[in-house]
């Protein structure tokens, strides 16, 4: 959970729409479209993984997708976003070894495209509205991938033994024999145990004879259809030109790094800077990071880097429960804090008073996030909570 309060930002919402993506980003993947077929025979979830991870590698993906998002009503929006409204586009994949996956959805009418990029444990995400790259590290699992691969694939007792531990935060619905895409597959449907927020379930497919995920869907707490899904069509299970995933983002867009080796502040470099007083020294304007906000203690206080200057990520409570606040200095002549960007087409969100300056509120399924500028400082506050959380937040800021 501290990963995923780490890697929020201003537009968290928006590329939590891409978690799909990111969370499988170290597999091979191919996402298609549910339909009538065969069912596998039913089996245990740990004999189900365990299958799965001996099936044969393919030699790579490339897939023509759609992805939909229901987040938010698109009526409240002004203007198009690929993330945020959903939009088409192509899927690659490397072989799961490789580790590498690029989505590239496309916006609508003229609008700019947005592209997310997995290079191992490192992602990238540009987003064409606001030219801006959110880049950081995957968490890397024990034993790193070498000591796995000489370790082999784990047994039934071992796969047994880590869906337990799985399950002292996460309710596991086993494998159940299912259809996509007229392939049999088996769903996985996890859901958080506590500390859930908006979040209802994630549901899982894949492939019962090669292990392929064929499907990925989240849910919200307050609804039985699908927030977010990616689905592809004409996928090809072949080899993926290393052309594919050499791309760069434009020269002039601003970067986000969640992960940097060095942060910049005004006193200098440093490798990793946590707590309040670090932090407050760190960074060229006045933190404001209450010891509790919205009734939730404070959980930690942490610097990133935002456009090649030193942030802070303050975070309160624990789990998706909880609410993070991201602090950056504001740009001569930017937007306001605006999400957004200022860019022709940039979708427009509706506005809230905090205090006596006006933000903007983007209320979806899944969450909230709320930004608005004060006395030279930029301020998004997001969590999976209701607006009126994230409201409570801002104004105790």
């Amino acid at each position: 959970m501290n990963f995923l309060r780490r890697i929020s930002t201003r537009r968290l919402i928006a590329i939590c729409a891409l978690a799909l993506v990111l969370v499988i980003g170290g597999t091979t993947v191919a996402l298609a479209t549910s339909g009538g077929g065969p069912k596998p025979p039913a089996k245990p979830l740990a004999n189900a993984v365990h299958d799965a991870l001996e099936a044969p590698s393919v030699p790579g993906i490339s897939a023509e997708v759609h992805f939909t998002n229901n987040l938010i009503d698109a009526s409240s929006l002004e203007g198009k976003d690929p993330i945020l409204a959903g939009a088409s586009g192509r899927l690659w994949a490397s072989p799961a070894g490789e580790g590498k996956l690029r989505l590239e959805l496309q916006a609508e009418e003229g609008g700019n495209d947005s592209q997310v990029l997995v290079e191992g444990h490192h992602f990238q995400v540009y987003d064409g509205t606001s030219e801006t790259v959110y880049e950081g590290t995957l968490p890397e699992e024990k034993g790193g991938q070498g000591e796995e691969a000489e370790a082999g694939t784990p047994s039934v007792e071992d796969i047994e033994k880590a869906i337990g531990n799985a399950e002292q935060h996460v309710n596991l619905s086993g494998a159940i024999p299912s259809d996509v895409a007229g392939k049999a597959t088996y769903t996985l449907q996890a859901s958080p145990s506590h500390d859930g927020g908006l979040l209802g379930r994630v549901e899982f497919a894949w492939d019962a004879a090669n292990g392929i995920p064929l499907r990925a869907a989240v849910y919200s707490s307050e609804s039985s259809s699908p927030v977010l899904e990616l689905a592809a069509e004409n996928v090809s299970f072949e080899a993926v030109p290393e052309s594919v995933f050499e791309i760069s983002p434009p020269a002039e867009a601003k970067v986000v790094n969640f992960s940097p080796a060095e942060l910049e502040g005004p006193h200098g470099h440093a490798t990793e800077v946590v707590g309040s007083q670090a932090v407050s020294q760190a960074v060229d304007f006045p933190l404001t990071a209450p010891a509790s906000l919205a009734g939730l203690p404070q959980s930690e206080v942490r610097a990133i880097e935002v456009g090649g200057h030193t942030a802070a990520l303050v975070t309160y409570g624990k789990g998706l429960g909880g609410i993070a606040v991201i602090e950056s200095k504001s740009e001569p002549g930017g937007e306001g804090g605006s999400p957004m960007g200022g860019g022709e087409g940039a979708p427009s969100l509706p506005k809230v008073v905090i205090g006596n300056v006006k933000g903007e509120e983007l209320d979806t399924a899944l969450g909230s996030a709320l930004w608005f500028s004060r006395g030279g400082v930029d301020y998004a506050v997001l969590g999976s909570v209701p607006p009126a959380a994230v409201e409570a937040a801002a104004r105790g800021l």
